[in-house]
């Protein structure tokens, strides 16, 4: 029985055996490092010019313009904007967003919540998801018009309310509570989606330690639940308020022009319904909806970070 290779002996075999390292010249991985790295960039040149033609420059131009007095030498049209008339329209628009935001928030919490302490029938979660996936990006002028085709004047439940005796209020569809029914179409999907993660991130052995402890249920949504779906929650919110408050196609369908919202107001000043001296009223508008906006998306990306933190 032969004894085994000593390890200093091993040692030497190896470095002996081993093959010399090819001769590099001097520089030539620093160059290659180079190399490799913008190789690396090149997928996204097209990327970048997409943004930069299609987003970067026209929000330029539009800043560029809300910034211009004209020759009429009037007001900036972006300190104008801020008085009457306009300023209403940005009250309408943020009433609505939150008014959506808030109901459709606090609906798809509970939902994500439901659907995922619900375990049979398995197929449950994965038919909310999928609608909810299809309905988030559902807008425009289909959905004003199945609204319509539902709660109109002659739609088919304003005709099914009326048979039972119950009359829905007329112009209903086109008020605003009646905005805020369409709009929560594609909130509560929305906030089931950016909240089924968060939800899912909370542990089981998180809720059986707060027992083990003595603590109640509401204990554990107070320390524990409560804060870790804090920050998703919000995030969500902002979310939601955003997406409300761009939306344009809807509202512009089911009202013709007529709602008070800042989107809906940029289309009718755009085209070229505007007096003696507001001939930049509408890049104004949309400037300052772009500034709301960035804040408003900025908020959120900063929250949803701190929401990642507990599904690693």
């Amino acid at each position: 029985m032969t004894s085994p290779t000593p390890p200093i002996a091993l040692t030497a075999l190896v470095e002996a055996t081993a093959p010399e390292p090819a001769p590099t010249r001097a520089g030539s991985g620093r160059g290659t490092n180079r190399w490799e790295s913008l190789r690396n960039w090149v997928g996204l040149f097209p990327f970048f010019g997409f943004v930069g033609l299609f987003l970067v420059v026209p929000t330029f131009a539009v800043f560029a313009k809300a910034f211009d007095a004209g020759d009429e030498g009037g007001r900036v049209p972006m300190r104008a904007v801020i008085d009457e008339p306009f300023r209403s329209y940005f009250v309408e628009s943020i009433k609505l967003s939150v008014a959506s935001a808030v109901i459709g928030g606090i609906v798809g919490i509970l939902l994500a919540l439901t659907v995922v302490r619900m375990t049979r029938p398995r197929w449950l979660r994965t038919a909310v998801s999928a609608f909810a996936g299809v309905a988030a990006n559902m807008g425009g002028v289909v959905l004003a018009f199945m609204f319509i085709a539902s709660l109109g004047a002659q739609g088919l439940v304003t005709k099914i309310l009326a048979a039972m005796g119950l009359t829905m209020t007329p112009g209903f569809i086109t008020s605003f509570w009646g905005l805020v029914t369409v709009y929560l179409f594609f909130q509560i999907p929305l906030m089931f989606l950016v909240m089924l993660p968060a939800v899912d991130g909370l542990k089981p052995a998180w809720r059986e330690a707060v027992a083990n402890l003595g603590g109640t249920s509401l204990t554990y949504w107070r320390r524990v639940g409560g804060p870790v779906l804090a920050p998703a929650a919000l995030g969500g919110l902002l979310l939601l308020f955003a997406n409300a408050f761009a939306a344009f196609a809807t509202a512009y369908a089911l009202t013709t022009q007529s709602a008070n919202l800042v989107s809906v107001q940029i289309r009718f000043y755009m085209s070229g319904n505007v007096l003696a001296g507001q001939a930049n009223v509408a890049y104004a508008l949309a400037a300052w909806m772009i500034v709301i906006m960035l804040v408003t998306v900025g908020v959120y990306l900063i929250l949803r970070r701190r929401a990642e933190r507990w599904q690693r």
